[in-house]
C-alpha cells in the first residue's frame, strides 16, 4: 500500500508548488504552469511526478498558508534594488551579482529574446569562435532580421558552413537546445553584460580585435579625432598580430604548435622580413623551411584571406592564454602587462 503523506513540513518548496498546481485542477493549473520558464517547469514536473499521495488535510493547510500569505500583504514594489536585497538574504555576493547582471542585461524574457537584442557585431564576434552547428542553432532561434545581420558579419568561409547546416537542420533535440542555452547564459550573456556595464572600452577593443584592417581604420580614424582619449584606451586594450612578436619564445613556440601550418603560412605572407623571421626562428629548421616553401608557392593571395588567417591565430593565442598555457601582453603597457 502506498504511504499517504500527512505532514506538510515534510514537503519542500517545489513539492508545495506542485501540490497547489494540482489542487487548482488541470485547466487552471496548466495555465499557471505555462507561464514558468522551461527549467522551472521541468523542476516542478519532477516534484509533481514524485509526490505520491498527499492527504486532504495537508492540501488544505498548503492552500490556507498560500492565501493567508498574500491576503494581508498590501502594496508591493518590485525593483532592481528590492530584488537584489531579496537575493542577498540567501545567496553569495558573486551569485547575486551574476543574476542581477543577467536581469539588467538586454531586454527579453527568454534567452533567445535577449540574444536578439545583443548588438549584431558583438554576437558575431562571439559566434565566429563557435562550431558551425552551434552558430546555425543560434541563428535559427533569434529574430530573422537580426540573424541576417549577424550572418553578414561572419567570415565568408564560415558563412557557407553555417548556411549548409541550417538548410540540412532537422528538429533540434531538446537536450541539445538546453545545452546551447546554458552555454550562452553562462559564457556569453553574463560576461557580455558584465563587460558592457563596467568597461565599454574593453568590449569595443574586443570587437575591433576581430575586424579587418579596412574596417578598423574606418572606425579608428574619426574616433581619434573626436574622442582621442577613448581611442588611445581602446588601442591599449587591443591585442594585434604584431604583438605576438613580443611574446616569450616558449609561449610563441607553444602557439605555433597549436596552429595549422597552412594557416600560419598564410598569416606570415606579406609580413616584413624581421617579423617573419621572428616566427621562423621559433620553429624547427624543417618546419621553418616548409613554411618558407609554402609562402613562396602560394603566390598572390587575397588580403582578406591573410587577415582572416591572422585573426585565427590571434583567437588561438587568446584561447591558450585563457587556459593558462601562455601569457600574452597588450601593446600599450609593455611586455609585463598581461591581457588575461
Amino acid at each position: 500500500m502506498l504511504k499517504v503523506r500527512t505532514d506538510h513540513k515534510s514537503l519542500n518548496g517545489l513539492e508545495k508548488a506542485a501540490c497547489i498546481l494540482l489542487a487548482l485542477g488541470e485547466e487552471r493549473g496548466s495555465r499557471l504552469m505555462e507561464r514558468l520558464e522551461d527549467d522551472e517547469i521541468r523542476e516542478v514536473s519532477y516534484a509533481m511526478a514524485g509526490l505520491g499521495t498527499i492527504s486532504g488535510k495537508v492540501v488544505e493547510r498548503l492552500i490556507r498558508d498560500f492565501t493567508e500569505r498574500f491576503a494581508g500583504t498590501g502594496e508591493l514594489a518590485g525593483t532592481f534594488d528590492t530584488t537584489e536585497r531579496f537575493l542577498s538574504k540567501f545567496m553569495t555576493g558573486d551569485r547575486v551579482s551574476e543574476i542581477m547582471a543577467d536581469i539588467r542585461g538586454p531586454a527579453g524574457r527568454t534567452m533567445w529574446e535577449k540574444m536578439s537584442n545583443v548588438s549584431e557585431q558583438v554576437l558575431a564576434t562571439y559566434l565566429r569562435n563557435e562550431h558551425p552547428q552551434t552558430i546555425a542553432v543560434v541563428l535559427t532561434k533569434i529574430r530573422a532580421d537580426h540573424a541576417a545581420r549577424v550572418l553578414g558579419l561572419l567570415p565568408q568561409n564560415l558563412v557557407q558552413m553555417v548556411v549548409s547546416r541550417i538548410i540540412k537542420m532537422e528538429a533540434v533535440p531538446r537536450d541539445v537546445l538546453e545545452d546551447v542555452e546554458k552555454t550562452l547564459r553562462s559564457e556569453f550573456m553574463a560576461n557580455y553584460v558584465r563587460t558592457l556595464g563596467h568597461d565599454s572600452h574593453a568590449i569595443m577593443a574586443e570587437i575591433l580585435n576581430r575586424t579587418d584592417k579596412s574596417l578598423f581604420d574606418t572606425i579608428m580614424e574619426p574616433l581619434e579625432r573626436r574622442m582621442p582619449e577613448s581611442a588611445q584606451r581602446i588601442k591599449q586594450l587591443m591585442f594585434t598580430f604584431e604583438d605576438l612578436t613580443r611574446m616569450e619564445p616558449q609561449a610563441l613556440q607553444a602557439l605555433i604548435r597549436n596552429c595549422d601550418t597552412n594557416v600560419l603560412a598564410l598569416a606570415l605572407k606579406g609580413l616584413d622580413d624581421q617579423m617573419q623571421m621572428h616566427f621562423l626562428t621559433n620553429m624547427s629548421e624543417r618546419a621553418g623551411n616548409l613554411i618558407r616553401d609554402e609562402i613562396e608557392l602560394m603566390g598572390a593571395v587575397r588580403a582578406g584571406d591573410v587577415e582572416e588567417a591572422r585573426l585565427s591565430i590571434l583567437r588561438t593565442a587568446k584561447q591558450l592564454a585563457e587556459e593558462g598555457e601562455i601569457l600574452i601582453s597588450n601593446r600599450g603597457d609593455g611586455a609585463n602587462a598581461l591581457v588575461y
